[in-house]
Order: C-alpha cells, then sequence, then structure tokens
C-alpha cells in the first residue's frame, strides 16, 4: 500500500452536510486503482494518543490518474470528517492506498445493478463511471435513496450521464419527502422488489448501512441467485 502526498484542488459543497473533496496527487504523481476501492488517512482523535485511521471510498473514474474525488457527511465529533472539511484549497495531506475488495469485476457479460444510500453513492459513482467507459452496450441501472430534497446531489450529472448512455438509468428515491416533491418515494429495497423483475443475467453491487444491504440482499435472493458485491458504509 502507497503512500501519497496530495494537495486540495477544488472543494465543493454539495448539500447542507455533504462536502466533494478534490485531491490532485504530487508525489507519487499519479495514482492507480480499481473503481470502488478506497484511501485511508490517519487523523487525531479527541481522547486518544495515537491517530486512528478512517477509509473514504473514491468517487471518480479510475480513467483520471491525477487526482481523486472524495464525498463525506460532516459527522460532528467525528475524526474523519471533522479532519477532511477543515482542510482548505492548496492545503497538503496525506493518505494511504489505494485497498479494499469492493471493486468492479471484469465479468462483461453481465447486466448491472448498483443500490446505494447517502454518500455510499461514492465508490458506486465510481464503478458507473467505469462501466459505461469499458461496456457502454451493457444496461446498467442505478437506485439511490436520499433522505429528503435538501440531501439531492449529482442529479444533473446522472441525467447527463443517461442521456450520453441509454443503456444507463438512475432512479433516486426519498424516503422522507418533503411536500412539493413529484419524484419517486420509499425506499431503494421497494424500487428493488418492484423494478427487477429477473437477476438471471445480473450482478449487483450494494453501498449503504447495513439495514439497506440486508434487505435488498434478502429480496434479491427471493428472486434467484446472482452475484452480489457489498460494502457496509458508516457515517464518520
Amino acid at each position: 500500500m502507497n503512500t501519497f502526498t496530495a494537495e486540495v484542488s477544488r472543494i465543493q459543497d454539495l448539500t447542507h452536510d455533504v462536502r466533494a473533496l478534490e485531491l490532485r496527487v504530487l508525489e507519487p504523481a499519479s495514482i492507480t486503482f480499481k473503481a470502488g476501492q478506497f484511501v485511508s488517512f490517519e487523523v487525531p482523535k479527541e481522547g486518544q494518543p495515537r491517530l486512528v485511521t478512517r477509509p473514504y471510498s473514491i468517487a471518480s473514474s479510475p480513467e483520471q490518474r491525477d487526482r481523486i474525488l472524495l464525498v463525506l457527511n460532516l459527522v460532528q465529533g467525528g475524526p474523519g470528517s471533522s479532519y477532511l472539511f477543515s482542510l482548505r484549497e492548496g492545503d497538503q495531506t496525506s493518505f494511504k492506498g489505494p485497498a479494499g475488495a469492493f471493486y468492479l469485476r471484469d465479468d462483461e457479460t453481465k447486466d448491472l445493478l448498483f443500490v446505494a444510500t447517502g454518500t455510499g453513492i461514492a465508490p458506486i459513482r465510481s464503478m458507473i463511471l467505469a462501466q459505461l467507459q469499458r461496456a457502454p452496450a451493457r444496461p446498467v441501472t442505478l437506485f439511490w435513496g436520499l433522505r429528503s430534497q435538501r440531501d439531492l446531489y449529482w442529479q444533473d450529472d446522472l441525467d447527463a450521464l443517461s442521456a450520453a448512455h441509454p443503456r444507463f438509468t438512475a432512479v433516486t428515491t426519498l424516503s422522507r419527502p418533503e411536500p412539493g416533491w413529484r419524484g419517486v418515494h420509499g425506499r431503494v429495497t421497494t424500487l428493488v422488489e418492484g423494478r427487477i423483475a429477473s437477476v438471471s443475467d445480473l450482478a449487483v453491487y450494494l453501498c449503504g448501512g447495513s439495514g439497506m444491504i440486508k434487505d435488498v440482499t434478502a429480496t434479491l435472493h427471493a428472486k434467484g441467485l446472482c452475484p452480489i458485491y457489498r460494502e457496509k458504509y458508516y457515517d464518520e
């Protein structure tokens, strides 16, 4: 596992508590990773003498090797997000990686279903970009669950991807929409139940809370057997 020095090249606040952090790698000058993998930061934690390690999935495409994109929630008291939210453009930081067994497999014979909740979209975004690059003819579906309208981001980007890739379908559903929402509402499990007729030619990637992963896995198993790859995501 390599140690990278990087510079914060761009900061974008996506919602009231979600930030995108772009890091340009300085040394080494490029990074090679599999779509879905993560990097780790060693950060201070109040009350502990030693640094603690916090992983963050890469949200950018593996094709882009001079920088990576991270997406994170601000969690009060969370050592990882507190450190990363304190960084400013031009600051330098270091991280280790890439690592992780949750990555896009090389099987191009399968249609792909991605299911994410919250910032679990980060590794899924990287996988979708990689898949659309390498196998644009295969159907790709994303079901993404967020809470309410103020938690929405990347909707225009997903619309643009759908327009550029006719085999890509993205559905964002809100579990607690406020009045006026005309889009899909409910849990992502309901989408899997109602919109996935067969799993015979499917490979599935799940990233989010343990409850979602358990429920979606059970729903898929009821429909048959297919490869399911999972990554539990914790907001910290």
